[in-house]
């Protein structure tokens, strides 16, 4: 099931959710979460972020947001973007910006239906894709 929409629904949907993780790559290539605290800024997502997710951040800019469900049944809220990592001057972590890319409402699908033209496997719901 595929709906594209405007980033304003992916700031409706991001709006009152609890925690928000941000996952990164290593060097080696296993995934980094970690939670994090996220604005709007001029379209774009910000937010503060330690050492390891800033440097993950600058050496692959490809990352993801993950609100997950608040219950059962319920869509997590993914943010897929390329990010802008600016550490510290202390070298402690830094900040993070994130211009959008794509997001998807997703849950598991009761009855998985055909996978056509990019849609997902599973309930989900596309809310921005990029250009």
């Amino acid at each position: 099931m595929s709906i594209a929409v405007e980033l304003e629904r992916v700031q409706a949907e991001a709006a009152g959710r609890g925690p928000v993780y941000l996952l990164t790559v290593t060097d080696d290539g296993r995934p980094h979460a970690v939670a994090v605290t996220v604005r709007w800024d001029d379209g774009g997502l910000v937010m503060s972020a330690g050492r390891t997710s800033v440097r993950n951040a600058a050496g692959r800019p490809a990352v993801s947001l993950l609100w997950p469900p608040a219950e059962d049944g319920d869509y997590s809220l993914i943010v897929d973007g390329e990010a802008t990592a600016t550490p510290n001057v202390a070298g402690d972590g830094g900040q993070v910006a994130i211009a959008v890319t794509r997001a998807v409402l997703h849950r598991p699908a009761s009855t998985p239906g055909p996978v056509e033209d990019g849609a997902c496997g599973s309930d989900c719901v596309p809310l921005l894709r990029s250009s």
